[in-house]
């Protein structure tokens, strides 16, 4: 009988720690996806900024840049941008050049 109530309790930890909190965000990222609106600044899941400028069933038309407009699987997205979220502009001049330096000498 010790046992068994081991066992229901196990089952209900593991219920509580897994299964509920990923049933939560599963059930929050549908409501986003769905909530979806032309404008809305959004960032995908391959980590593109963008603003929605037109929804067509299952895929959207984000502009990532000006007059740069992809099209992107609505599931794709996975959040909204907030305003402090938005990632900074290129310098001055617009290097983009990385140094990368290795231990060898």
């Amino acid at each position: 009988m010790g046992a068994l109530i081991v066992i229901v309790v196990l089952l209900i930890l593991f219920w509580v720690v897994l299964i509920r909190p990923q049933r939560r965000r599963t059930h929050e990222q549908t409501e986003l996806i769905h909530s979806l609106e032309e404008g809305d600044q959004i960032v995908s899941a391959g980590g593109l900024y963008g603003v929605v400028k037109e929804i067509e069933g299952d895929t959207l038309h984000v502009e990532i840049a000006d007059g740069l407009v992809v099209r992107m699987a609505r599931n794709a997205v996975v959040g909204f941008v907030e305003e402090d979220e938005e990632p900074d502009e290129l310098p001055e001049g617009g290097d983009t050049s990385v140094s990368i330096e290795n231990g060898s000498g």
